[in-house]
């Protein structure tokens, strides 16, 4: 790769990627990220590499594997161009078929189309599908578009041009303003200023400082900064260069955790790709700027999310928070000032100052400006990754983006912020989702873990697995948060396990606030969010628990299995699935469930076909 001497030659170079016409007729961007690799994606691009090589396309079609699609529930994803058309569900079985008619015959196959679940119509682009059309894409904007392990497509499309500009053009002083006044809050859940977050550093004492890119994602069913690792590495090197830039740093470190292989691949080669072009390392484009950036592997501790521990852990030292003050942008990493930001946070800052603060500060609320990327999980139709401007609200994303609920069971709750985050009831679908909207109703932005749970979702249940979570994932250093939260897990699981009383609900409140009151950091102050939520909206629930009934047939020591005599046919079916002999009967006779040797599996309910299994 040719290094960039000076600014100017990076700006020639990108002038020049922009007007190359390439040579390829079609180019099939195929989502090649973790979740579609999982269900297939590998597969089917051999097989459009293979069928491309046997048809002699080479020179004519390009296979281009690129980062998330966001659509996960229809992974495997292509989208081929030119046309905008849009393949979901793809299988091996059909890349002849795509290659015959679409690739040669510019022809659209209408089977593989996606079905319009509402009219049932088929839709050929991907912008006329609600899913995509409802978003607003700014840090995924190149996400389908471009390949990762493409520094050249990268900078086609604006990539560093913010970095060259900040070098060549603004004092660390204009880049700190400009990133205050854009309104830029911290996207790793507390939602701080930025800019502000920025100036602390930079006017902190210490010739030594360092910036720190957490990519630590630890909430179930969270992947937004793996993905955005994998679809857009450069762009997550560009910000933390530019945050170097502002507070005087001189090295930089990913902590990302090791469980993310593909995440690590791809931006250990935008490393390489950036030192060897000298967009990173010593004296960038010849400004005279040095700053390096590593990759450090985490162990995949959730406690390690928090700032102090995180450091604690990149100095070797086990992963546990200290106290605050002083916080990391006066004594950090090594004892040296330290700015710390998650992935997402560093994607939004080469938008800001290409676009300006201004451009910026028109998206989102008075509050909360640009967008915030959602994983989007539980019992809804549309599974996957979502980005909207702060201040939709939460049946737009759930029924406009997520396609509403399976079988049209009605909405009950969407956890929010994480184990640590709160359940948001039905009653405020129509909120607009922002840091303080969410915040007054008992929950938390957090990264952006969002879990749809449906009429069928035992809310106590929910409860005790985050609070379970939670439970196992402290470090054990301050006793409210490790002892704390292990008592409000006996009482959670007495509770579900039918043995519960009216002062357990009492005391699970009494000690939520203790412990928000009294431990070390946050994961401790935010551990009792989803006991007090779901008290605060839910205590009804609570109080059936207490009188042995679960209303969601979840919790097994609160209900039973019983076969309705009228309705059964004696068939036996119920009889020969169940695996622990808890049915009896013979053939023509009506059969009986022994309820102290069944395990309240639903096999039985499962297999019935005459719907003659019900839960009491």
């Amino acid at each position: 790769m040719k290094k960039f001497n000076s600014v100017q030659e990076f700006k020639e170079k990108r002038k020049k990627l922009k007007s190359a016409k390439h040579h390829y007729k079609k180019i099939i961007n195929l989502c090649g990220e973790t979740g579609c690799i999982a269900i297939g994606a590998k597969n089917v691009q051999n097989a459009f590499e293979e069928e491309i090589k046997k048809r002699n396309l080479d020179n004519v079609v390009l296979v281009k594997v690129t980062g998330c699609h966001g659509y996960c529930q229809k992974g495997p994803i292509c989208v081929i161009e030119p046309g905008n058309i849009f393949y979901p569900d793809l299988t091996t079985d059909v890349v002849p078929e795509i290659i015959e008619k679409t690739i040669i015959n510019d022809q659209v196959v209408d089977h593989l189309l996606y079905s319009d679940p509402i009219n049932k119509r088929k839709i050929e682009k991907a912008d006329d599908i609600l899913f995509y059309s409802s978003q607003t894409h700014l840090i995924f904007r190149l996400h389908g578009i471009i390949d990762p392990m493409s520094l050249d497509d990268y900078i086609t499309h604006d990539g560093y041009a913010a970095m060259a500009r900040v070098l060549s053009e603004m004092s660390p002083e204009d880049v700190i303003n400009e990133v205050r006044e854009s309104g830029l809050r911290g996207r790793g859940g507390a939602g701080f200023p930025t800019g502000i977050k920025w100036n602390f550093c930079r006017n902190a004492k210490g010739d030594d400082k360092y910036v720190i890119c957490n990519a630590d994602e630890g909430d179930p069913g969270a992947f937004m900064d793996r993905s955005v690792l994998e679809g857009t590495p450069h762009a997550v090197l560009e910000g933390m260069i530019i945050a170097g830039y502002a507070i005087g740093a001189t090295l930089g470190m990913i902590y990302v955790r090791a469980e993310y292989p593909l995440a690590i691949l791809k931006a250990k080669n935008a490393l390489k790709q950036a030192k060897e072009t000298r967009l990173l390392g010593e004296d960038i484009l010849g400004t005279g700027f040095d700053f390096d950036i590593e990759i450090r592997e985490g162990a995949g501790a959730f406690v390690c999310g928090e700032e102090t521990a995180l450091i604690a852990s990149l100095e070797g030292k086990r992963g546990m928070p200290n106290p605050r003050p002083p916080f990391p942008a006066i004594k950090g990493y090594e004892g040296k000032p330290t700015n710390i930001n998650n992935v997402e946070t560093f994607a939004n800052v080469p938008l800001i100052i290409l676009r300006g603060k201004d451009w910026y500060k028109k998206i989102g609320t008075e509050t909360s400006k640009g967008t915030k990327i959602f994983a989007l999980a539980g019992k809804v139709n549309n599974t996957g990754l979502v980005e909207v401007p702060m201040g939709t609200t939460l049946r737009e994303i759930i029924y406009d983006i997520g396609g509403g609920i399976p079988g049209n069971r009605k909405f009950k709750a969407a956890q929010m912020g994480g184990p640590s985050g709160g359940c948001v009831p039905a009653q405020f679908l129509d909120l607009p989702i922002d840091y303080e909207s969410v915040k007054e109703i008992g929950a938390i932005m957090g990264s952006g873990g969002l879990i749809v749970m449906d009429e069928n979702t035992c809310i106590v249940d929910i409860a005790r697995y985050f609070i379970e979570f939670v439970q196992k994932e402290s470090c054990g250093k301050c006793t409210p948060c490790s002892i704390g939260t292990k008592y409000m897990l006996d009482i959670l699981e007495r509770i579900t396990a039918g043995k519960g009383c009216e002062s357990d609900l009492e005391e699970l409140e009494r000690l939520s606030y203790v412990i928000k009151d009294t431990s070390l950091c946050g994961l401790g102050k935010t551990a009792p969010n989803p006991v007090l939520s779901t008290l605060r909206y839910f205590r009804e629930e609570y109080e059936e628990h207490i009188n042995k009934k679960c209303p969601a047939f979840i919790c097994k020591s609160l209900f039973e299995y019983k076969i309705v005599e009228d309705k059964c046919t004696a068939c036996g079916k119920c009889r020969k699935n169940c695996a622990y002999g808890a049915i009896l009967g013979e053939k023509k006779v009506v059969h009986k469930i022994i309820n102290n040797k069944c395990t309240r599996c639903g096999t039985c309910y499962e297999v019935c076909s005459f719907d003659s299994i019900i839960m009491v």
